[in-house]
């Protein structure tokens, strides 16, 4: 009997390695690095009547390749209760939506993401910050650039990030 338990999670942990890719670095050990990649996002927000539009492009600067990432974008003001977001993007949180990026090559630039959120209440202005929530088991040494803060104000200006 003990021989076919062992067995048996032996076979176990053979079959999450190769589904997850974890053997090599052991991505997502938080004793063991897993692959290294440096993910930045840069675009542009803008406000009009509490409506803000968001687009922005990801990009990994690399050196390994990332099969999917989540960037969260988080703002200082509660958002509305029904909001029609795109494919890939989901409301986490009273302030918060995350999108899915998709996966990134190294030293590549991922498809441009776009989406529109209400206000709840009318306001002049609104922070908004974006960041990496999950990288695909890989690790980021470089969190600056996947980090940004933009305030916008409610003119219909354009501000770059």
């Amino acid at each position: 009997m003990r021989v076919l338990r062992v067995l048996r999670t032996l076979a176990v942990g053979a079959a999450v390695l190769a589904v997850t890719g974890a053997a090599p670095g052991l991505a997502g050990h938080p004793d063991i690095p897993g692959p290294e990649a440096d993910l930045a996002y840069h675009g542009s927000a803008s406000m009009t009547g509490g409506r803000v539009d968001v687009r922005f492009t990801p990009r990994n600067h690399g050196p390994s390749a990332v099969p999917d990432a989540t960037v969260r974008l988080r703002w200082s003001k509660p958002l509305a209760d029904a909001q029609t977001l795109p494919t890939g993007c989901a409301r986490s949180g009273e302030r918060v939506v995350v999108c899915r990026t998709g996966a990134l090559a190294a030293d590549a630039v991922g498809e441009r993401i776009e989406l529109r959120v209400r206000l709840r209440d009318a306001s002049s202005e609104v922070l908004l910050e974006l960041d990496t929530v999950w990288g695909g088991g890989a690790v980021d040494g470089n969190r600056a650039n996947d980090q940004q803060r933009v305030l916008v104000l409610d003119t219909g200006d354009t501000y770059y990030f």
